[in-house]
């Protein structure tokens, strides 16, 4: 599974350069998405470093599965990490567009601190 979540992680800063570089088109506006401070605005910049700090999320999963040589763990930290790799910047930019999306960030959220728990405290630390 691990090699899924280094796939994850690349892919995850592809998608962060792409973001940057779309937006980026317009931050010199200073209207552009209600303004500097403005929710919309937030909400864009937070999906797109999201993109990044995640990649770096399954890149460290990666890594550590392949360092520490665990070879039959479970596959649900793999598997959460790429949902809150999927899901955070999809909420974050579903939020920009309508604020009532914000009540979704509980799905990546949570699947983020689940899977970190459970890779910690099963496989990492027994």
């Amino acid at each position: 599974m691990a090699t899924v979540n280094l796939a994850a992680a690349w892919i995850g800063i592809l998608c962060g350069f792409v973001a940057g570089a779309i937006s980026g088109l317009f931050f010199a506006n200073d209207g552009w998405l209600g303004g500097y401070s403005s929710w919309p605005r937030r909400m864009v910049r937070l999906g797109h470093i999201s993109f990044f700090g995640l990649a770096l999320i399954n890149f460290a999963y990666a890594v550590t599965v392949r360092v520490m040589e665990l070879a039959s763990i479970s596959p649900w930290p793999s598997r959460l990490f790429i949902v809150g790799a999927v899901t955070m910047p999809l909420v974050c930019y579903l939020s920009a567009y309508r604020r009532g999306f914000r009540h979704l960030f509980a799905v990546p959220v949570l699947s983020l601190v689940l899977g970190v728990a459970l890779f910690t405290f099963k496989e990492v630390l027994p």
